[in-house]
């Protein structure tokens, strides 16, 4: 066993059921059932190869039966790496996996010891025609296990990283998704990394106090035991203390190596960046208090999500951006279109195993943005063979089955396409809809957008450029990212004279310029507001009638 790793806990008793049950301890006790009930097959899904075989040892032990290994580079093996020599006269290092398999055979039908086998790179024997005749050898041990006796039953266990099981095996296999670490596996681990650096750092226990150490237990969450002990390990060499944040760093490379989840740094001004919105903030803020330890001895359940609707440009993104800051916890954008794949089966593995991160990660804010257009397929009849189709099934059951502190934020601005089934309550707490910005929300708008370009209001009469964010007679208003776009389209005019301050005139040049989406869109805007109507929440509070008045527009 690596000195970075930690053993495994054991199975709980009645002397210490207070203990909290892992997630893999939840799963080695279903491995252990699955030994004692005789099953042929198991096929654990997992890239953690050595974590995974130390837990099935465990419940291989509890079930009464000795465990070993067979791979196509060592043969057959104990669990510790030694040889066995009456078995490598028969299947020798480089024997082929029918042999090993032809022994286990002959091992169930008398004179061979209760084994549990652990089977390593076995899937790839498993294609073409070559693969046929391994399949046969596991089909023939799958069918003569209800005759084998209670002292010489051989169990077999494949590992591989997708549960792409062959139709030919698929009556005679349990399939289990092993779970990455939670939280009370990355805090032995890191209990464990304290205890082994301690003769090198001794001041590195007293270090890890005042949050400390639960911070580096959330920041390593999401990663795999290995990736977590490489983690704590980088923070040892660079900093001599295990520090949050870099464990979090390097989690964000982690998972960008990943390809499945893209994770995003947090905007630093959070929701202050969101001019207006008041109503969709006030709603975000009393969600965040549910998170705390009072909420939950209170009964109050976690936040699940929210669903934003409305005409581009009006902040839709930015906000989910903006909650990751405001809450303190890692955003992640899991892009459903770039998880499909050409290959079969391929897709809803990539969306199982961003669903598995996310769960590992535990708090966080994950960001679907554009979601009508990634499941478009599945309500407009795509050719894509059911990809859509079967990732719109595995979103939905995900959001409604899900555990997890993961809040969805989802944003959609074409809501025809959307399936009803996705906006139902359960899948997202609320509804929102984002119109156009009112007046107030314009003059907050362009303050934050002068507070990120480092500019300042002094001299401006915002609400004078506010009032003039919209075009001609039909006065369509500005969107948010139009109104937003104003400050660095003025900040060039004032810099081209000798990089001057802003003016009121800057800014109302460059309103002159822009014509309004809302004019060029101004029908699939009109349907999104009578959609609105009775379905969704306003994400805007209601705008006083004075302060319409002085805009000269109606919103």
């Amino acid at each position: 066993m690596s000195d970075t790793m930690t053993a495994v806990p054991a199975l709980a008793t009645n002397q210490d059921v207070a203990a909290p049950l892992t997630k893999s301890q939840v799963i080695m006790g279903d491995i252990a059932a699955s030994f004692r009930s005789r099953v042929p097959l198991t096929w654990i899904v997992t890239k953690e190869e050595g974590r995974a075989e130390r837990y099935i040892a465990q419940a291989a032990a509890s079930a009464s039966y000795n465990c070993r290994t067979f791979d196509v580079a060592q043969g057959c093996a104990e669990m510790s790496g030694k040889l066995l020599p009456d078995l490598v006269q028969v299947t020798p290092i480089g024997a082929d996996p029918g042999e090993a398999l032809a022994m286990i055979l002959q091992r169930s039908q008398g004179g061979g010891d209760r084994c549990v086998w652990i089977l390593r790179d076995f899937p790839v024997w498993l294609d073409g025609a070559p693969g046929a005749r391994i399949m046969r050898a596991l089909r023939n041990i799958a069918r003569a296990r209800p005759r084998m006796t209670q002292d010489n039953s051989q169990a077999l266990v494949i590992l591989s990283p997708n549960g792409k099981v062959p139709d030919e095996l698929s009556d005679c296999t349990t399939v289990i998704d092993w779970p990455l670490p939670d939280k009370w596996e990355i805090e032995a681990l890191l209990k464990s990394t304290i205890e082994k650096n301690s003769n090198r750092l001794p001041d590195l226990a007293t270090d890890m106090t005042n949050g400390k150490f639960d911070a580096a237990i959330d920041a390593a969450l999401g990663l795999s035991e290995e990736e977590t002990a490489a983690a704590y390990s980088t923070s040892l060499v660079k900093r001599r203390t295990i520090d949050a944040l870099l464990v979090a760093n390097e989690k964000k490379r982690v998972i960008a190596k990943e390809r499945i989840l893209e994770w995003y740094d947090p905007i630093p001004s959070g929701l202050d960046s969101v001019g207006g919105l008041e109503n969709l903030k006030t709603w975000l803020v009393a969600r965040a208090m549910a998170w705390s330890a009072k909420a939950r001895a209170y009964g109050l359940p976690a936040p699940k999500g929210a669903l934003l609707v409305g005409v581009p440009g009006c902040g839709k993104s930015l906000t989910a951006k903006a909650i990751a800051t405001a809450w303190g916890v890692p955003l992640l954008r899991l892009d459903l279109g770039a998880l499909k794949s050409k290959f079969v089966g391929e897709s809803e593995a990539n969306i199982r195993k961003a669903f598995k991160v996310i769960e590992a990660i535990g708090r966080c804010v994950v960001w679907l943005d554009e979601i009508e257009k990634a499941l478009a397929g599945a309500t407009q009849g795509g050719a894509d063979g059911g990809v859509s189709t079967d990732a719109l099934g595995s979103v939905l059951t995900w959001m409604q089955e899900r555990q997890g502190e993961a809040f969805v934020i989802a944003t959609a601005n074409d809501v025809s396409s959307l399936p009803p089934e996705l906006m139902r309550k359960g899948r997202f707490d609320e509804i929102f809809f984002i119109d156009l910005p009112t007046v107030t929300e314009r003059k907050a708008i362009l303050q934050a957008s002068l507070r990120s370009h480092g500019r300042t209001a002094n001299g401006v009469d915002l609400q004078k450029v506010a009032g003039a964010c919209f075009r001609d007679s039909t006065q369509f208003g500005f969107t948010g990212a139009e109104v937003s776009e104003l400050v660095p389209m003025a900040m060039f005019a004032a810099f081209a004279e000798n990089a001057r301050e802003l003016t009121t005139q800057d800014l109302l040049n460059a309103a002159a310029t822009i014509t309004p989406l809302a004019k060029t869109a101004s029908d699939k805007i009109a349907n999104l507001r009578q959609w609105a109507v009775g379905k969704a929440r306003p994400a805007t509070a209601a705008e006083a009638a004075t302060a319409q008045q002085l805009s000269g527009v109606e919103i």
